[in-house]
């Protein structure tokens, strides 16, 4: 078990001996969001900006370009909420070597409640053009993440979490931009799944196998661009799709996926995630209970849709 955010702040700390170029900004959140450990590393290179994070994301675009590659931080609400107008003006349109990587989004947030549960963010940040939007699986995932968008130098939205999640992905595992992974492979339905959902999708499979129903587990960490090649022979190959995010149904993975079958591939589609609310107080096991997002939600709502294609 270990947090995304925490690999996050361990691959920068690696990567701040080997990068002279990398800035990390974050708004007086570091010791939450991890980036503390680049600053321990690296103190010259670090910015707390403090609770401003307009201007963070103002001043990351113009370090961009300057030429260095600036990685800015804060938690997910604030970092898509408030900073969306310098977001879109100083970062994406100007494809600013910026990497805004978010922790504590969705209902996973927990206790904190509706204020801190970001549940739009990758719906505002999909819309951008220019930008590229990950939600990584586990902690192995999302420093293999880390190290690629380094390299790169185009602007990334990063989601990450805030509990610990299983370890799925082994240490020789590499992060391919654009690529879908299959995690299970099945014929009955398809299982679209991204961030902190994906475990609990592999979780729901060992259920529905036991049933005898075949499911096929599909890792989407990159929501745009959106591996549509993937999507689609999944679709055609099952059926049925099952989409599960720990985000609002409007505008995320579900729509993705949606947009992308109703031009290449019809398909019955279900979609998993916050049905058009916000969220509330909660333990992060209890609310994705009451937002039918389980392990045993996902195979029920999978026995659904495959007894609706076999009628």
């Amino acid at each position: 078990m270990k947090a995304t955010r925490v690999a996050y702040g361990e691959t920068l700390a690696s990567l701040a001996a080997s990068d002279l170029d990398i800035v990390v900004l974050d708004a007086d959140l570091s010791q939450s969001t991890m980036t503390a450990m680049f600053k321990k590393t690296c103190a010259s290179r670090f910015v707390n900006t403090g609770i401003a994070e307009q201007n963070m994301m103002a001043v990351a675009g113009g370090l961009a370009a300057s030429g260095l590659t600036v990685f800015a931080s804060t938690f997910a609400v604030f970092a898509t909420g408030r900073a969306y107008d310098q977001i879109r003006q100083n970062i994406a349109h100007n494809r600013a070597n910026v990497k805004i990587v978010a922790s504590h989004s969705g209902l996973t947030v927990g206790e904190d409640g509706a204020s801190h549960q970001a549940l739009e963010d990758i719906a505002l940040m999909r819309a951008l053009p220019n930008m590229s939007v990950i939600c990584p699986a586990d902690a192995v995932e999302t420093a293999s993440v880390i190290e690629a968008i380094a390299r790169d130098d185009k602007p990334y939205y990063v989601r990450l979490g805030r509990p610990p999640v299983p370890i799925i992905f082994g240490d020789d595992y590499v992060y391919t931009p654009g690529k879908s992974n299959v995690l299970r492979e099945g014929t009955d339905v398809a299982v679209f799944a991204t961030g902190h959902m994906v475990f609990r999708a592999l979780r729901a499979h060992e259920m529905l196998k036991q049933e005898g129903i075949s499911s096929e587990i599909v890792n989407v960490h990159t929501i745009k661009p959106l591996d549509e090649e993937a999507v689609v022979a999944s679709a055609r190959k099952c059926g049925a799709v099952v989409t599960v995010e720990e985000h609002s149904i409007i505008g995320g993975l579900g729509s993705a996926i949606c947009e992308t079958l109703c031009e290449k591939q019809p398909t019955r589609v279900v979609r998993l995630g916050v049905r058009d609310v916000f969220g509330e107080s909660g333990t992060p096991d209890g609310l994705l209970e009451a937002h039918g997002l389980s392990a045993a939600h996902i195979a029920a709502q999978c026995k659904k849709v495959v007894s609706e294609k076999r009628q």
